[in-house]
């Protein structure tokens, strides 16, 4: 029997839930492991490289091995690894240690979002689809609400390494759950399945190359944008004065918004439309990242949750429309692709902008930053053809 899609739906979004947990306390353990490992801005850049960019490198193979092993058993094997990774990152005495452990954790990790995103879109192919996408996505952001807040109040009460390593057995745990919870559900999509090898596609699948292009670039700008800026905003907010457990909390705040703002964008995206709500999201993103820089401390973590609302909204959109320009059959290498072009520009983001952070210092590199997230305005006038934006 087809399972209930609200089913499918919420075991995909424990699984975002976990896995943007462990993404995201790296903002959190990236100023301890600076302090403790003498490390110059541009190292603290390549550690979010290296698990971001291992994230975007699996995104693909990730794909092809749900359609011959099925999404249950790699997402399940790579949340697995993901967790054995963190756990022994904890145990780390070296920069070059924690680099090697963290691309494998982050290899692990690539799994999650192309082959969740492909069960809901899947199990919600005659329903509200980007409205269940907002629903899955915005579970992320309240991994990262909850998580590197927890994280970063046990850091400070008994250090990093237990921190890093009690998380990482959840995510062991959680790998045995999505295993055996998601058996039960491994059916969801017979007819698609039974419509790929009657009338199987090539290649991609990708119906609208142009739009398809187009949204990436979009994607590339607003994760790029998005892990920049969240990699740097722990010194921002620690140099006007904050502790590292007020930082937790701080990335907490800002997190709530954006699961608020994955979840509303992805409705007003229904209704709405997909460019109107986009231009909106990015150009208050851009704004917010300069209130952050200018403000002093009271009034910069007052905009916190504003900005999360536009900072992590656009994501919800963005994902929701894949899904509508490629074909059902090959959707989880089509996410695949998207995931990485995406997630792969994102990795570089921290490095490129760590670099410049060293020469012209975080507010000046953050400010640049907010300036590069309005390319994506012009951009989605060449998208506007491919998306169906009501009046």
């Amino acid at each position: 029997m087809k399972p209930r899609p609200s089913a499918v739906l919420a075991l995909a979004a424990g699984a975002h839930f976990v896995h943007d947990g462990f993404s995201d306390i790296l903002y959190v353990l990236l100023p301890l492991w600076a302090r403790e490992f003498s490390l110059t801005f541009a190292q603290v850049g390549l550690i979010r490289t290296v698990y971001t960019g291992a994230m975007a490198l699996f995104q693909i193979p990730a794909g092809f091995l749900a359609e011959r092993f099925s999404e249950r058993r790699v997402l399940a094997a790579g949340t697995a690894v993901t967790g054995l990774g963190f756990l022994v990152a904890g145990t780390t005495g070296g920069f070059v240690t924690l680099l090697a452990v963290l691309l494998l954790a982050g290899l692990g990790s690539g799994v999650q979002h192309p082959l969740a995103s492909t069960l809901v879109s899947r199990a919600y192919e005659t329903g509200s689809r980007r409205t269940a996408l907002g629903t899955y996505n915005t579970s992320g952001d309240l991994g990262k609400v909850a998580v590197p807040a927890v994280v970063g109040l046990v850091a400070a009460l008994v250090g990093w390494r237990t921190a890093c390593a009690a998380y990482g057995l959840i995510g062991v745990a959680a790998a045995v759950a999505v295993f055996v919870v998601l058996a039960n559900l491994e059916d969801s999509g017979p007819a698609v399945r039974e419509a790929a090898i009657e009338h199987p596609a090539t290649g991609w699948g990708i119906r609208d190359v142009r739009g398809f292009q187009a949204l990436s670039t979009i994607g590339v700008i607003d994760n790029s944008t998005r892990t920049a800026f969240l990699t740097f905003l722990p010194f921002v907010l620690i140099a006007k004065g904050l502790s590292t457990a007020q930082v937790g909390w701080a990335l907490a705040v800002l997190f709530a918004g954006g699961a608020v703002g994955k979840l509303a964008c992805g409705w007003l995206a229904e209704r709405l439309g997909v460019i109107r709500t986009v231009v909106w999201t990015e150009t208050a993103t851009a704004l917010g990242i300069l209130a952050i820089v200018a403000a002093p401390l009271g009034q910069a973590l007052a905009v916190l949750l504003p900005l999360g609302v536009a900072l992590n909204g656009t994501s919800s959109v963005l994902y929701g429309t894949v899904a509508d320009l490629v074909t059902p059959e090959r959707r989880s290498r089509s996410y695949g692709l998207y995931y990485t072009i995406t997630i792969g520009a994102s990795a570089l983001a921290p490095t490129v902008y760590g670099a410049l952070g060293d020469v012209l210092g975080v507010p000046a590199t953050l400010t640049l930053v907010s300036m590069v997230v309005l390319l994506t305005i012009p951009l989605c006038a060449v998208l506007r053809p491919a998306v169906a934006a009501p009046a």
